[in-house]
């Protein structure tokens, strides 16, 4: 809560326009944590927020909704998981729910050097909306154009300087952690 934060201005509107392209309705939880979401990423605070949910419960649209709605406010996204295969499902369902709507690609370990190098250039030079992948995306020479939303899957499966390091790759972007597994509260 001491961190400042993006400019955002999300409004009712642009999040109702998303809920109609849906082909399947929200639960009610979905659209509250989303409506939370949104106020945190309004706020001049810096998000932190962890979503904590079973697996299949709809974690991933929220994200998704969240990333959509960071890009139309003119930021970049990238969402971390922990194996090619999950960032690979991530990336094929933001494609199939966004559409060309958004530029989204993903970049994982097992690229070429001339792919890594390509989505390298594109990230920097904002052309990539959305970035999906593994512990590729905190390497080195992967720099953003204007990183505004960070979501990592199975938060509890990267190290704490992991997370930070990708954390870091913007200036002051939003955090949303999303895990399955129940975190313990330490007193």
């Amino acid at each position: 809560k001491k961190e400042n934060g993006l400019y955002r201005n999300i409004l009712d509107s642009d999040i109702e326009e998303f809920y109609k392209k849906l082909s399947f309705e929200l639960t009610n939880d979905q659209k509250n944590e989303i409506k939370e979401i949104v106020s945190d990423m309004n706020s001049p605070k810096r998000m932190n927020r962890l979503l904590q949910g079973d697996v299949g419960c709809g974690k991933t649209i929220v994200a998704i909704i969240a990333m959509y709605l960071n890009k139309i406010s003119g930021y970049q996204s990238a969402l971390m998981a922990p194996t090619e295969i999950l960032a690979t499902q991530h990336y094929q369902n933001v494609k199939k729910l966004l559409g060309d709507s958004v530029n989204v690609e993903l970049l994982v370990g097992s690229f070429t050097k001339k792919e890594k190098m390509r989505i390298y250039e594109d990230l920097e030079s904002g052309k990539i909306d959305i970035i999906i992948g593994t512990h590729a995306l905190i390497q080195n020479d992967v720099n953003y154009a204007n990183l505004g939303l960070v979501v990592t899957d199975e938060q509890h499966r990267f190290g704490v300087n992991q997370r930070e390091n990708l954390k870091n790759k913007g200036i002051m972007p939003d955090v949303l952690y999303m895990s399955a597994t129940p975190i313990p509260r330490t007193f």
